[in-house]
């Protein structure tokens, strides 16, 4: 702001900002013009325009000054991510005994926020860019470290799912459906719009109060809406630090609250955080239909435990047949992705086991034997019913080379040979005979 000068007031806030901006637009026409004597040189007019103009830069309040570009310009100066973040932390600033606990907790275990964070630097550019999108706290990227430690496939005793950690009853509420290919509570994109909405939601309901908020994600609305209650009922303070909640909830609060301290000032901390590129980490390219995962990563080079990292909605090896039709992978590899893709045709996309029917064998028996619910079946070989015939010959959906052990082991069990047949880009995979 520059000096200020004795015997005046500073106005607050934009409000200030703003009523000093339009002082200076009063007594300078054209916000940085001059008058000249006629005859004046052409030099000495513009060296005269451009002081006038660097001391206005050097006094016009920083909110009032971003203007033509200069929001832009701002952002691009970042030096990494979390410098961007930094930026538009929010929440209060509170002085807590237990957002101390919390840090001493953090600091005692410095391995956990470096793993955490180094997982989430697939998905914080997203995230960050949506929060800013929302006008939302930054802070609130940072929320799935205390939820999952930013494992995707993190799971809790209560079967959340995810790195927002959705139980099934609230994914179903904000659109999170779940099938036999597909579990959106896990998807990077699905999940993180749902729980924007779900924390926006909370704010809402409790009249603009992030921590009150953050304690409903926690523990549901009801919980905290009783609390609220209870300490109305006798005379005491209804922040959330006053609230009689469960135990996990009076630490989630302030979690979060601790990560984002550490998160805002490392140095004072004596922390060295990872340095995350503001940039897109990943990209979406259209499938155009199902895909097999492990052949994908096979034809472009991109690690399948990289593309599950980053598309953690598929259960199976392989994208929905249904859809979505967007797959996220790494954004260098985006232009690749799409040339295999282009030049891979439909009938090449999904590997197979061949199963020939025996006497005996019913298609509930088959799906059974293989792990596959029956529609899937009946899907994959365009049954309309569950009539086979011995001598048929059936496709039943498996993973491609690279899964896990589980699933491998899951495979032999089921009679299926998980070593490559036939070539051609195309692997069919013979089940064994027992």
């Amino acid at each position: 702001m520059g000096k200020r000068v004795e015997g005046t007031r500073r106005l607050p806030g934009v409000a200030g900002s703003v009523l000093f901006g339009a002082l200076l637009m009063g007594l300078v026409p054209g916000c940085a013009s001059l008058s000249f004597a006629p005859g004046e040189p052409q030099a000495a007019r513009d060296d005269a325009q451009r002081r006038l103009e660097q001391s206005l830069a050097e006094h016009v309040p920083g909110d009032l000054a971003l203007r033509d570009g200069a929001e832009d310009a701002r952002a691009e100066s970042y030096p990494d991510l979390l410098g961007r973040m930094r930026a538009g932390f929010a929440l209060p600033a509170v002085e807590e005994a237990a957002v101390q606990r919390q840090i001493d907790w953090f600091l005692g275990h410095p391995e956990y926020l470096d793993q955490s964070l180094e997982r989430g630097r697939r998905y914080l550019h997203h995230i960050v860019s949506q929060l800013e999108e929302r006008n939302m706290p930054r802070e609130l990227a940072l929320l799935p470290v205390v939820e999952s430690a930013f494992d995707p496939f993190a799971r809790s005793p209560h079967r959340a799912l995810g790195l927002w950690q959705f139980i099934p009853s609230t994914g179903r509420r904000y659109g999170l459906e779940e099938d036999w290919w597909l579990d959106n509570r896990r998807d990077v994109l699905a999940a993180t719009r749902a729980a924007l909405d779900h924390l926006q939601e909370l704010h809402d309901e409790f009249d603009g109060d992030w921590l009150l908020a953050l304690a409903a994600y926690n523990a549901g609305e009801g919980s905290v809406r009783r609390a609220i209650e209870r300490n109305r009922q006798l005379g005491e303070p209804v922040d959330f630090f006053h609230l009689r909640l469960r135990p996990e909830t009076r630490a989630y609060v302030p979690k979060l609250l601790a990560i984002a301290q550490l998160a805002a000032e490392p140095e004072r901390f004596g922390l060295e955080l990872p340095s995350i590129p503001d940039a897109p980490y990943f990209e979406p390219v259209d499938v155009g239909g199902q895909i097999d995962l492990g052949l994908l990563s096979e034809l472009t080079g991109v690690p399948l435990d990289e593309l599950r990292a980053l598309n953690p909605g598929f259960k199976r090896f392989a994208t929905s047949p249904d859809g979505p039709r967007e797959l996220l992978v790494p954004a260098a590899a985006r232009q690749q992705c799409e040339e295999v893709l282009a030049e891979l045709p439909a009938s090449k996309r999904m590997r197979y086991a061949r199963h020939q029917v025996r006497r005996g064998d019913t298609l509930i028996a088959i799906a059974r034997r293989y792990g596959v619910p029956l529609e899937v079946l009946r899907s994959a070989n365009r049954l309309h019913g569950v009539l086979i015939r011995p001598g048929d010959d059936l496709l039943v959906p498996v993973p491609a080379r690279g899964v896990s052990a589980r699933e491998e082991a899951r495979l032999t069990r089921a009679g299926v040979a998980t070593t490559t047949a036939v070539a051609d880009r195309s692997v069919v995979l013979e089940p064994r005979v027992r």
